[in-house]
């Protein structure tokens, strides 16, 4: 699995997994990742230390 903001690869049993109320499943490799997007609201296009995602 890939993490959701950073696309760094996720180990089975690591990291950190958020369901939405609509039922997606957002996958995360740490708590940075994790507040930067839910908390903080940051795009990860805009990050350095991210790779783009394309969508």
């Amino acid at each position: 699995m890939k993490c959701i903001f950073c696309s760094k690869l996720v180990e089975k049993g690591k990291g950190l997994m958020f369901v939405r109320k609509d039922g997606k499943v957002l996958e995360f490799c740490s708590k940075k990742c994790e507040r930067n997007m839910l908390n903080l609201g940051r795009n990860q296009n805009n990050m350095k230390w991210s790779k783009k995602r394309e969508e």
